[in-house]
């Protein structure tokens, strides 16, 4: 009777009783599957010496082990095991390996050099759409991506906290503390408004000439501390960067260097807990490359938004708009591969939920909820052109591809006519309601019809 071990067979044979004789040979009929792939150049040197030999069954089937030929004698099996024991402890000298355990068959390693993806197309993503159509959809639905690290989220982040830390050192040099308690208390623990605007917040009066919010006029310098103000500057200083020259402020940079500005550690904290989860996540299964394109024009575009219809008198600060761009991409991806996800309809009524929470944390000082709609709109059109998404059937293919053709456009028109908007006309005389969806009337803002600036001119 054939007893089988693992992936071998072994079948008894006729043996002889070694104590009787000795010097009698001994026939083994061992089975070994055949395998196209193996390769007798393998076998380790060490296995060499048993060559001559051939292994047999004893009367119950079990293997046994011949000696060599030139076998030693009998008090040297022990020194002889021994050394097979130390043999069989050192990696890389099994002659067998366990399949079940073995490293899974990396096919990027086993491409030719000339093969392998560049620098650019590992950047972009693109590198996986070799993969079969079955393994997107496995992977899909265990949440892995096309990376496996969200570098540019890292780098955002790091180069975030080193920007905040450097808005409370510009705060303590103008104030003497790094968070600013007078002449208003920053609940965001963090810089004054002033300190903000002149390190680059989004302040439209610094971005092109605002008739009620002029160059020429004052508030409290940066280091002011009192109320009504001591130490009064023109909005031109303010602005900083050279001024205002000519009288004619260009500062058009306000669009993206808010992106990394922070009203302060709470706002920071915020934000980076959004980033390093949400954003991580999509930047892994996007790529590097699309994510980057999404994450800045989700950015801009809700500064564009926010520079058209908020106070003009207002400071904006913040990676909100950039990173409800990322959540935009999150529904994108909903929507797009609704079938292979859990429990999707549950999933969509808590991103509903986020999304609103969201836009409630848009009415809070130095916060811009046009940020984050616009960040979100215009993420829903680049995230459609850059997310991979898998399409089984040929009329999904036909949808996924209009949309993508169809969003190129809508992406590109929206921040043409909304910039020249900006630069051409009063927002205002366009949507005269729109400032509400971002300013929650109170007698201090003039119930969001004044420009949200608090001037002082008195000494």
């Amino acid at each position: 009777m054939a007893t089988s071990y693992g992936h071998y067979s072994y079948a008894p044979t006729p043996t002889t009783d070694v104590d009787a004789h000795p010097h009698a040979t001994y026939l083994g009929n061992e089975h070994i599957p055949e395998d196209e792939r193996f390769n007798p150049a393998s076998i380790p040197e060490k296995s060499k010496a048993y060559d001559d030999t051939s292994p047999y069954s004893d009367a119950d089937g079990y293997p046994m082990r011949a000696e060599p030929s030139g076998h030693k004698p009998h008090g040297d099996l022990e020194a002889s095991d021994a050394s097979l024991v130390r043999n069989a402890a050192e990696p890389g000298h099994a002659g067998l390996q366990d399949l079940e355990y073995a490293d899974p068959y990396n096919a990027e390693r086993s491409k030719p050099g000339a093969e392998k993806a560049s620098p650019f197309v590992q950047f972009m993503g693109m590198h996986e759409s070799r993969s079969s159509l079955q393994q997107r959809i496995d992977l899909k639905k265990r949440g892995v991506g096309r990376q496996r690290y969200p570098f540019v989220v890292w780098i955002l982040t790091a180069a975030m906290v080193a920007i905040l830390i450097y808005e409370l050192v510009a705060n303590k040099n103008a104030q003497g503390t790094p968070l600013s308690f007078k002449p208003v208390v920053n609940y965001m623990l963090g810089p004054s408004s002033t300190v903000l605007i002149n390190i680059g917040a989004r302040f439209p009066p610094c971005m092109k000439l605002v008739e009620s919010v002029p160059p020429t006029m004052q508030i409290g310098c940066l280091n002011n501390t009192a109320n009504p103000a001591t130490e009064i500057c023109t909005i031109g200083e303010i602005c900083g960067f050279g001024g205002v020259p000519n009288g004619n402020p260009n500062q058009w940079f306000r669009f993206i260097t808010p992106i990394f500005l922070h009203a302060g550690i709470v706002h920071l904290l915020l934000n980076m807990l959004a980033q390093l989860t949400v954003s991580a996540q999509v930047e892994r299964e996007m790529g590097s490359g699309g994510f980057f394109i999404t994450y800045f024009a989700a950015g801009i575009f809700g500064n564009v938004l926010g520079a058209n219809f908020a106070l003009v008198g207002r400071p904006s600060v913040g990676a909100s708009g950039a990173i409800f761009g990322t959540v935009a991409v999150t529904w994108v991806d909903l929507f797009a591969h609704w079938s292979y996800h859990y429990r999707p309809v549950r999933k969509l009524v808590f991103m509903t939920i986020e999304l609103i929470i969201g836009v409630a944390i848009g009415y809070i000082p130095y916060v811009d909820n046009f940020a984050h709609l616009g960040g979100f709109v215009m993420a829903l059109f680049v995230g459609t052109i850059f997310y991979p998404v898998i399409s089984v059937t040929k009329k999904h293919k036909i949808i996924m591809a209009s949309a993508r053709i169809a969003a190129i456009p809508v992406a590109v028109l929206l921040f043409v006519l909304l910039t020249r908007n900006f630069y051409t006309s009063n927002p205002y005389a366009a949507c005269e309601g729109c400032r509400y969806l971002s300013c929650f009337p109170t007698k201090s803002n003039d119930y969001c019809k004044g420009t949200g600036l608090t001037v002082q001119t008195s000494v």
